[in-house]
């Protein structure tokens, strides 16, 4: 890893077909252990199931309220402060179910990588 300043910059927001928002805070090679996005959910929406191969997850929820659904728990709620622990290959989605978007950071270790990433929304034995 080397000395750096990453910048949060609005302009490179872009929308994920899992279905919200996110801003690529620091997913670089030159610090392959983490991978730290800024996601944004519009309200009532929520992500696809989705699971992520060899790569651990954590959402830190910023702002918001949501409904998070990870493995085979029970739905949760969630609001500001709330951390969230996704193993590997665990299932996951989120609803906004407040009013405002619900805004999180979604940390990786090692970093995300799109190879990592499986959508199993059309998989009812995933679900």
């Amino acid at each position: 890893m080397k000395q750096a300043i990453h910048r949060q910059n609005p302009a490179d927001e872009f929308y994920f077909s899992e279905g919200c928002y996110i801003i690529e805070v620091s997913n670089s090679a030159d610090d392959a252990d983490v991978s730290i996005a800024r996601a944004r959910l519009e309200p009532g929406r929520t992500t696809r199931w989705h699971r992520l191969n060899g790569t651990a997850e954590r959402y830190v929820i910023l702002s918001g309220r949501g409904r998070v659904e990870i493995g085979a728990m029970a739905p949760v709620d969630v609001s500001t402060g709330d951390v969230v622990l996704i193993p590997p290959m665990c299932r996951q989605r989120i609803t906004n179910t407040g009013k405002q978007d619900l805004v999180f950071l979604a940390i990786c270790t090692p970093r995300f990588s799109h190879d990592a990433y499986q959508d199993i929304d059309d998989d009812p034995d995933q679900r």
